[in-house]
């Protein structure tokens, strides 16, 4: 199934019934009076996450939508049907924007969470409604209302405990697979990872915690170079980011350039989501000679001026990822348990995510909107070209 993170869809509920002009007509009963029912309520569009969805592929080539218009109301004060609610299921982790202002509508962030996103027209009313003690035989009746009408965005960022950051080849499918029962792609040659891939590493039957794997970045991935930033959006719900280092790279580069590069990226992608926890990993030390693993190893650790915990790996013999998946469990337990005690740290937390999701989607309209002007310049110098004169030569 193809990997879709981002779509557009435009999205309409039902329209109200209107109101019914009737009288009462029955024999032996000369003045009835008027019974003219109310109309139906439009159907609402509701989104419903379901965990058993991982992408919105649903939303590709479908992206109108409809709910149904409220039937209108009928004599003997009978009321129309209400029109049926229409329910777009999505996978959970989705966020919901309004497409024209930027505005974030909700978060479906568990599973069977709903959320209204057009509300359906309110019902006209009858002429019963209208009938007093000198208004006995009204013809008046209202109108149903329209439904909502949105253009939305939806934008799928996975929900992970871990995420994995490094340079192309760097070993983070490697060591997916290593800790997991995820079998992502893996070869020898760059960007073999082309969507993210999640993997649920346990430690036991009650410990467990879920890790994901994005397509690696270049130098200039913040301003669109190779894959660009499209799939970094998936860290920014992560509680521990894990910075994987290849220290024999295949193309004979130094891993400390490499490692700076990532930082940088990282850095200009978002400062919140560069500030928070990260873990630096140093992977393939199977490959390096016995004797010169102290010295790469610490090469890199002074080069990124680095404070935070360091752990050497060889994710294809296996060498210290027990470890290190012991180290993250307790971290994430930890993070877990301190959130769940504390409803203001737990809002802190949720402030951070915003932040970042906010500073990832500015980026991205950055880049988006380099690109448009881009491309408006090549048409304009078309244009100019397609104008010069042309100086016709005919030969005797």
């Amino acid at each position: 199934m193809k990997f879709v993170d981002e779509a557009v869809i435009k999205v309409e509920a039902g329209r109200g019934g209107s109101g019914c002009v009737s009288f009462r007509r029955e024999k032996y009963i000369p003045k009835g009076g008027p019974d003219g029912g109310d109309g139906g309520d439009g159907g609402h569009v509701t989104l419903l996450a379901n965990d058993e969805l991982n992408t919105l592929v649903d939303f590709r080539y479908k992206r109108n939508f409809k709910a149904q218009s409220g039937q209108q109301g009928g004599g003997a004060n009978c009321t129309g049907a209400s029109g049926e609610d229409l329910v777009l299921q999505v996978p959970v982790g989705t966020t919901v924007l309004d497409h024209d202002t930027g505005a974030v509508l909700g978060d479906l962030t568990v599973a069977e969470q709903m959320l209204i996103v057009a509300r359906g027209g309110f019902h006209g009313l009858g002429n019963a409604r209208y009938k007093s003690s000198t208004n006995r035989a009204p013809r008046q009746t209202s109108p149903g209302q329209e439904g909502e009408a949105f253009t939305l965005r939806l934008e799928l960022k996975v929900l992970a405990d871990v995420g994995l950051l490094g340079l192309p080849n760097a070993g983070k499918s490697t060591f997916i697979r290593a800790v997991s029962a995820a079998r992502p792609k893996v070869a020898d040659y760059p960007f073999t990872t082309l969507v993210p891939n999640l993997g649920v590493v346990g430690l036991s039957a009650e410990r467990s915690f879920v890790i994901a794997d994005i397509p690696g970045l270049i130098e200039g991935a913040s301003s669109g170079a190779g894959l660009g930033i499209r799939f970094l959006k998936h860290l920014t719900r992560t509680r521990l980011l894990l910075h994987i280092v290849d220290m024999l790279p295949a193309d004979e580069s130094c891993a400390s350039d490499n490692a700076v590069i990532i930082e940088r990226e990282l850095e200009d992608f978002s400062s919140t989501l560069s500030s928070g926890e990260r873990w630096l990993v140093l992977n393939k030390l199977d490959l390096l000679p016995a004797m010169e693993v102290e010295d790469r190893c610490d090469d890199v650790v002074k080069r990124l001026r680095w404070r935070g915990p360091v752990f050497r790996i060889s994710s294809i013999n296996g060498q210290g990822t027990k470890a290190l998946c012991a180290a993250i469990m307790d971290h994430v337990d930890h993070r877990r348990q301190r959130e769940s005690g504390s409803e203001e740290l737990a809002k802190r937390e949720r402030v951070r995510c915003a932040q970042i999701q906010a500073e990832a989607r500015d980026r991205i309209n950055q880049l988006a909107s380099a690109r448009r002007e881009i491309r408006e310049e090549r048409r304009s110098n078309r244009r100019d070209n397609d104008d010069d004169p042309v100086e016709v030569i005919y030969a005797e």
